[in-house]
């Protein structure tokens, strides 16, 4: 039997850069094997996928990068949606989104309706997508360390204009790029640096509709030389909501993203 591709990207950027753009949900891609176990139909699934994918993400990050040119970053994107597994949640009871049905392998939709059987077994999934997409993106972060001596990870994210029924903190203020950070991983340089250059598109904030920032487990406060912010775009920036095409907001989201790069990677 011919093994599967991997289902994840490391796409190389400059030798001396510290920067990872990690891009976890860009993709609408569920393998045949996956489709099989969600009760939703053809129909409903693509409205799911509307919904849950941070469309453009994987095209945002490949635009900074050919704008960074020559202090270019790195970037791991996953290839699958995050209907298969959900590589940014933890594997285990420490997921607060396991209260609406959406830990690392997910139950039910944005909408709280069922996606697979309740009683469905998270493990088959977690061994064959999850845990080899967490030991790789380690490898990154630690090839950057032993390289560089340092690693950033900016991990790019997009979301709805309106907050759907699976946001456990929803009620918050939804601004135009939200900053989320890590009090041991984000220091205030890096989050400083990234409301300078979103600042010109209407403004940030910290934390708001969504908090934290992505650090692989072998990492999670005990590296301090590993560094993350999450970046949280609202997706009436840059494209028609919801799953619809880009618009002209991409590219200046690029270039900026491009800044923050050029930035971090100075030091």
């Amino acid at each position: 039997m011919t093994p599967e591709p991997p289902s994840f990207l490391l796409l190389p950027g400059a030798a001396g850069s510290p920067v990872i753009l990690h891009v976890p949900h860009s993709s609408r891609t569920v393998p045949a094997p996956v489709r099989e176990a969600i009760v939703l139909d053809d129909a409903a699934l693509e409205r799911e996928l509307d919904h849950i994918t941070d469309a453009h993400t994987a095209e945002l990050a490949a635009e900074a990068a050919a704008v960074a040119g020559a202090r270019g970053p790195w970037r791991f994107v996953n290839g699958l949606s995050r209907l298969v597994v959900d590589p940014e949640r933890f594997p285990d009871e420490r997921e607060e989104m396991r209260a609406v049905g959406m830990g690392a392998v997910y139950t039910h939709t944005t909408h709280r309706a069922p996606l697979r059987p309740i009683d469905t077994d998270p493990a088959p999934l977690l061994d064959r997508y999850y845990h080899p997409y967490a030991e790789a993106m380690t490898e990154a972060v630690e090839d950057r360390l032993a390289a560089t001596g340092r690693a950033v990870i900016i991990d790019v994210h997009s979301y709805p204009t309106h907050a759907l029924p699976y946001e456990l903190h929803g009620h918050g203020p939804r601004p135009p790029v939200c900053l989320g950070t890590d009090e041991y991983h984000t220091p205030a340089a890096l989050l400083e640096h990234a409301r300078g250059v979103f600042a010109d598109f209407g403004g940030t904030d910290v934390n708001s509709p969504f908090a934290g920032a992505y650090v692989p487990l072998k990492h999670h406060r005990t590296t301090p030389e590993v560094t993350s912010l999450m970046l949280e775009i609202r997706r009436d920036l840059y494209m028609s909501e919801p799953g619809g095409p880009a618009g002209l907001g991409l590219a200046a989201l690029g270039t900026a993203l491009a800044e923050l790069v050029e930035r971090v990677s100075a030091g």
